[in-house]
């Protein structure tokens, strides 16, 4: 019953794709230099982001929804592949850029929570919604995206670099095509030093919402739940257009990877995992 009440509340938010980009807030500066708080957002234009009421209303429920992310990601049973990786990144004390796939904001946010990983999010609705669903949860927020704003948020996320904070991007989103990954990642990197972390994270038991582009991902209660984390890319500070051309490639191809591990890590379900999936 709990399971389908859950289903109930995660598919109207996503009916939309309101689960599209992960936004919360570090602390209060962060979230003033990132030209946005939750309750006063702005636009690309620093003016104040107006919505509807309807849009408002939800927005304002939205943000007890990061109860059903602590609910269900503390039920996770995890096996962790490549935490080396992690500190080995770590260990070169210049930043982490976390790079993942859009469809796995909803486990990836429990995971690395708490830990003030800034994040690009969209300035439009969508954005808003996340920012109350993911509030608690410990994340600051650069605003932009792809498509809209992306200067302002990249040159914001190189200073909370440089000011010691790590960054993240959902490097597919935020409108996609499905893992096919971006240049933003590798563009932080060359301007600080700083290491590109890709991972991934596969679930035996999740509600895949197939009407979006993502095909996002919402674990079920318990479910089994693998990351994946490969070596750290650190892109040369000299590098030319060629030169990102290939660590971008590289990117692609290490969430590739990652991804196939992932799927055989799934194929490798016990008899009973897989009759509760059935």
């Amino acid at each position: 019953m709990l399971s389908v009440g859950l289903d109930l509340v995660l598919t109207n938010l996503c009916k939309a794709n309101a689960v599209s980009e992960v936004e919360v807030n570090q602390n209060h500066a962060t979230r003033e230099s990132a030209g946005t708080t939750p309750d006063h957002p702005r636009g690309a234009s620093g003016e104040p982001r107006r919505f509807t009421f309807r849009q408002r209303l939800l927005i304002s429920i939205a943000g007890w929804a990061s109860y059903i992310v602590t609910l269900v990601g503390s039920s996770l049973r995890w096996e962790v592949f490549g935490w080396e990786n992690w500190e080995a990144a770590r260990r070169a004390g210049k930043g982490l850029i976390y790079t993942f796939w859009h469809r796995e904001i909803f486990s990836a946010t429990w995971f690395w929570r708490k830990r003030g990983i800034v994040v690009m999010t969209s300035q439009n609705f969508d954005g808003e919604i996340i920012a109350r669903i993911i509030h608690k949860q410990g994340y600051g927020a650069a605003r932009g995206s792809s498509s809209k704003g992306a200067p302002r948020a990249l040159v914001e996320m190189i200073r909370c670099i440089r000011r010691g904070s790590d960054v993240a991007f959902t490097i597919d989103g935020p409108r996609g095509p499905r893992f096919v990954a971006k240049r933003g990642s590798v563009m932080v990197s060359r301007a600080t030093g700083a290491a590109v972390l890709c991972f991934h994270i596969a679930l035996r038991r999740a509600r895949v919402f197939e009407k979006s582009w993502d095909h996002h991902q919402i674990p079920r209660l318990f479910s089994p739940a693998a990351i994946f984390i490969a070596p750290p890319i650190i892109v040369p500070q000299d590098a030319d257009d060629a030169e990102m051309d290939r660590q971008q490639a590289l990117v692609q191809k290490t969430l590739d990877d990652l991804r196939r591990q992932g799927e055989e890590w799934v194929q490798r379900s016990t008899p009973a995992e897989l009759a509760r999936r059935a």
